[in-house]
């Protein structure tokens, strides 16, 4: 029996909040979605979807399996409120590193220097400019290098947009990627993380409340980082971070679930998420997933923007 899973990220009141460019789900729209699901799907549990996967039970007719990713305190302000209010299951995915330490993800930061200078070309142009200046000293290539390979249009976004998203998350090396990330956040959004990243993310407290009230806390990684960056050892301590972070909550750690960051793994990441105990992996490839032939540890979503909300 086909499941859908669908995932979101951001759920707020965008229009009415600091930063309306950022991409994410208008509270309202949310509240709108819900309420449709509720009249044409069947909003499932995380225990029911990872027993189907383990042929220990069958999913009904029309499942959706709500996920949310990254952790955000919005996930318990905004969004678990309104689960309990229809009776629903949500499969929340935070990260050690920004849940524990109140460090303020990359990928976070790039999401709000978006939000926050919503001319892509202004953003472009810094980017420009700091390549520019360091192209002798750093090793990378020519701006109009990086400009020839990653602006292009692709599934959610202009060639603009994709441009800025590749140069801030992986197309520069990783030591020149987060000093310019670093410098675009400071001029652009804010001038202290630690203190961004303690408005924007769960506390430990909070996810255990979320625990208490139904909902599930699963992996998603100690750094959020791209697959690529981590050798196997640091796969390992990936995904025994993941676990240790889930123990500590209280939440479960056999037949767990990762979300992959970024959707990105690889057999040894798959394995090692195995051998820990782990029964689901999310990706974030398109498409609906079937328990009796899908790899669990390979599971297709899709995006909330995909369903309807009427």
């Amino acid at each position: 029996m086909p499941l859908t899973i669908v995932t979101y990220h951001f759920v707020r009141d965008l229009k009415n909040s600091r930063y309306p460019a950022l991409r994410g789900r208008d509270l309202a729209e949310f509240k709108q979605q819900l309420d449709y699901f509720d009249n044409h799907y069947k909003v499932v549990d995380t225990a029911d979807v990872v027993a189907a996967f383990k042929g220990e039970g069958e999913l009904p007719g029309n499942a959706i399996w709500l996920t949310f990713d990254d952790g955000y305190l919005e996930h318990f302000t905004n969004v678990m409120p309104q689960l309990l209010a229809r009776r629903m299951h949500g499969a929340f995915f935070a990260t050690v590193n920004s849940t524990v330490h109140g460090e303020l993800l990359d990928v976070n930061k790039a999401h709000f220097i978006r939000a926050a200078e919503t001319d892509p070309n202004v953003i472009i142009d810094e980017i420009r400019a700091f390549i520019d200046a360091r192209q002798d000293t750093d090793g990378l290539q020519p701006f109009d290098a990086y400009w020839r390979e990653y602006a292009k249009p692709v599934r959610f976004d202009n060639a603009e947009i994709w441009f800025i998203k590749s140069v801030l998350q992986h197309a520069l090396p990783p030591a020149v990627r987060k000093v310019l990330i670093d410098e675009l956040f400071e001029k652009i959004v804010s001038i202290d993380q630690r203190d961004f990243a303690g408005e924007l993310y769960a506390s430990p407290d909070q996810l255990r409340t979320m625990i208490e009230c139904g909902m599930y806390i699963g992996g998603h990684g100690a750094k959020h980082l791209r697959l690529r960056e981590f050798d196997a050892a640091e796969k390992e301590i990936e995904v025994t971070a993941s676990l240790e972070f889930l123990h500590s909550l209280g939440a479960p750690t056999t037949d767990w679930v990762m979300c992959y960051p970024y959707g990105e793994s690889d057999e040894t990441y798959r394995a090692l998420l195995k051998q820990n105990g782990g029964a689901l992996g999310l990706t974030i490839q398109a498409g609906l997933v079937d328990p009796a032939v899908d790899d669990p540890l390979l599971l297709s979503r899709l995006d909330t923007i995909e369903l309807p909300i009427a």
